[in-house]
């Protein structure tokens, strides 16, 4: 069955209305999903299995009957280790519909039929009873519900529940105990993600409104890959401390709760930023330990376990505090059932308040500008950049507008002497926060802030002006992949009859580069696994490429690479122009060519990014910001996502001129999308 859906174009922005088919959604879900990555992550494997086959062993040195509940079973893998590793029975719950029913073609392959039920149920509706769907109560509890936070998938309601009512008091669980530890430190790169800093512009400094200072910030964590965050970015104002652990072996609370880490202030600084990460104990005794510890925590950091499905936490206090060296401090943690938040005290302070309830954003900002945007925006050379091109264009008769999603250009031109701004803020929100700013630093009547779309914009509405600067960083919201800012495009054409025939349009050009990468770990996310610990989880791979194969195997997928260190296999390559100057051109816009392997590796795919041509000498990318190096090193924007397109499988190269990257790829004006189509050839 097929159904038309809704859906908001973020390059044309359009409401394209289109035929999906009600799988749509789970296989989008199923392709973007994690699942190799964690089949792929061999240090996870070993220890669940070197975890469960301990736990299974001593039941049975009880004498017991081992009966083992596996909580959200993803593949079947960890019940097939338990009945490998001895089990009598094993009930394995998964509430994701084709996720159980792949589970139970891999159970079925590899034999585990009879000694394994595959249960497509959310674990709280689970029955238990001679007509429930569990028979008896199990003694093992075998759970993989973490996140990078670990609580944030619900594992303290499920292992409530299952304690109460799907497994026997005294049950082995694996893993056996979780413990969360964090690190107190100053970072001004960690809390631009955070804050809006003044901007010094031509004598005037902007400043970030009170509100925006005394808001405790976004309520969701930032996870990251901490390892790609280098040591000397941040100093660390205490030692790593040991905040709570949960024993999963015992009844568990989903509760709110806090706990506290006593220690001296290590050196004098700035305290804005905590650094958090989790362990898991697989047995009682702590001898089999899985951690995600970054790597810069290992004492060689070649043994660190690179995975993408679980990372590392950064949490940014509600306001910064300055510590002295050997001051006695407080670091809180509290939780509610799915979050973690942290706060600082002095430990003289008599009766300290603990927020009972996680804190969250008043000032609006922390809702429209995502951490990797506050970051943008914060960064001086990008501004730099943005203000040395306003001013060669401006002029003392210059009427200027933005289009971009929360900018502070039209406040920069503004300050530059320009006789109108205007800006069109679609987002009532947004909106709201540029006139807080405005408001802020007595810059009321500077910016007229227009709340409606480009097609709807009048003459009456810029006062009978025409547009002398038409200007955007570019800066969308909804915005995934590179081109989808390309959005300003259809602006521009859009305002077209509004604009003087001399007008100015900042950028004036963009264009799309390529590159053929190796990856270091990401291409961990998209190769098929085949056999895990002895295990054919085929199917798994072969539910995959379906879905992949639905839609996504051809499209572009964003990612931070900033996080995922790439080596270069080719040298980057300008592969489509696009003229901001002249108007959405009616027909498809065509590239192809080839570009020659200089680099030896095994090539994963490609990574495409912007770049805007802001004036005629200053260009600023969103790709990658210094030239690749002879070893092939990258060095990626950390504010944007750039596309990668995967290639369905790797191929070694010489890099010695017998290989090319062949490209095709096609701008599609009415729909926005690029086409695009890699592959690698023998010239």
């Amino acid at each position: 069955m097929k159904t038309f859906c809704g859906r908001a174009n973020p390059t044309t922005g359009a409401l394209d209305w289109v035929e999906e088919s009600e799988e749509y959604d789970y296989h989008q879900e199923i392709a973007r999903s994690c699942y190799a990555d964690m089949l792929h992550d061999k240090d996870r494997n070993e220890k669940y299995y070197e975890g469960i086959r301990a736990a299974v062993s001593r039941v049975k040195a009880r004498g017991e009957r081992v009966v083992v509940l596996d909580i959200g079973t993803g593949t079947g893998l960890l019940s097939m280790m338990a009945v490998t590793a001895g089990a009598d029975y094993c009930y394995a719950i998964e509430v994701f519909k084709p996720m159980a029913q792949a589970a139970t073609c891999i159970v079925e392959r590899n034999g585990f039929s009879d000694k394994i039920k595959v249960i497509n149920k959310h674990s709280t509706e689970v029955t238990v009873g001679p007509d429930g769907d569990m028979q008896e109560r199990a003694n093992i509890l075998v759970t993989e519900l973490f996140d990078t936070e670990l609580i944030g998938e619900g594992a303290l309601p499920s292992y409530e529940h299952a304690h109460m009512h799907l497994v026997q008091a005294g049950c082995e669980a694996v893993p056996h105990r979780a413990t969360i530890y964090a690190q107190l430190v100053e970072s001004d790169m960690l809390w631009k993600w955070s804050q809006l800093q003044p901007i010094e512009l031509d004598g005037n400094k902007l400043l970030p409104p009170p509100a925006v200072v005394k808001c405790a910030g976004a309520p969701s964590v930032c996870d990251i890959q901490l390892s790609q965050v280098p040591p000397e970015s941040f100093t660390p104002l205490g030692p790593i401390c040991t905040m709570f652990s949960v024993d999963f072996s015992k009844p568990v609370s989903s509760a709110a709760q806090s706990y506290t880490a006593q220690f001296k202030a290590q050196t004098s600084g700035r305290a804005q930023v905590v650094l958090s990460w989790w362990d898991i104990d697989m047995d009682p005794d702590g001898n089999i330990v899985c951690t995600m510890a970054p790597s810069w925590s290992y004492s060689d950091p070649r043994t660190y376990p690179w995975r993408d499905h679980w990372m590392q936490s950064v949490y940014f206090l509600p306001a910064e505090e300055k510590v002295s060296e050997g001051e006695e401090l407080n670091l809180i943690v509290s939780h509610d059932d799915y979050s973690l938040w942290y706060s600082l005290t002095q430990s003289e302070q008599n009766d300290v308040k603990v927020a009972k309830f996680r804190p969250c954003c008043t000032c609006q900002a922390h809702l429209v500008w995502t951490r990797p945007r506050f970051g943008e925006l914060n960064d001086e050379q990008r501004t730099e950049s943005y203000v040395n091109a306003l001013r060669s264009i401006l002029k003392p008769d210059s009427v200027c507008l933005s289009v971009s999603d929360g900018s502070l250009l039209p406040i920069f031109a503004h300050l530059l002497g320009s006789k109108k701004v205007f800006s069109l803020e679609n987002s009532g929100m947004a909106k709201q926060v540029i006139e807080q700013l405005l408001h802020a630093n007595s810059l009321k009547h500077g910016v007229q802030l227009l709340g409606i779309r480009p097609e709807q914009l009048s003459l009456a509405d810029l006062e009978g002006n025409q547009i002398s600067v038409l200007m955007g960083e570019p800066y969308f919201s909804t915005s995934l992949l590179p081109w989808h800012s390309l959005f300003f495009w259809y602006c521009r054409t859009a305002v077209a009859q509004l604009l003087h025939p001399n007008a100015t349009i900042l950028p004036r050009a963009a264009t799309l580069y390529i590159v053929a990468v190796e990856f270091q770990d990401l291409w961990r996310i998209r190769a098929p696994c085949g056999t895990c610990e002895g295990f054919d989880v085929s199917p798994m791979d072969e539910m995959i490429q379906q879905s992949l194969d639905y839609r996504e195997s051809w499209e572009a997928e964003p990612h931070p690479l900033w996080e995922y260190p790439c080596h270069a296999l080719t040298k980057p390559q300008p592969v489509l122009t696009f003229d901001f100057t002249q108007c959405v051109p009616e027909q498809p816009v065509n590239s192809d060519g080839t570009v020659p392997f200089t680099g030896r590796g095994r090539c994963h795919g490609v990574a495409l990014w912007m770049e805007y041509q802001l004036t005629e000498d200053i260009t600023v990318s969103l790709g990658l910001t210094k030239p690749v190096s002879e070893e092939g090193a990258c060095e990626w924007n950390p504010h944007r996502k750039q596309g990668v397109f995967f290639f369905r499988s790797t191929r070694e190269t010489s890099g010695n001129g017998r290989e090319d990257l062949a490209y095709n790829l096609t701008f599609e004006p009415h729909t926005g999308d690029i086409k695009m189509d890699f592959s690698i050839t023998e010239p």
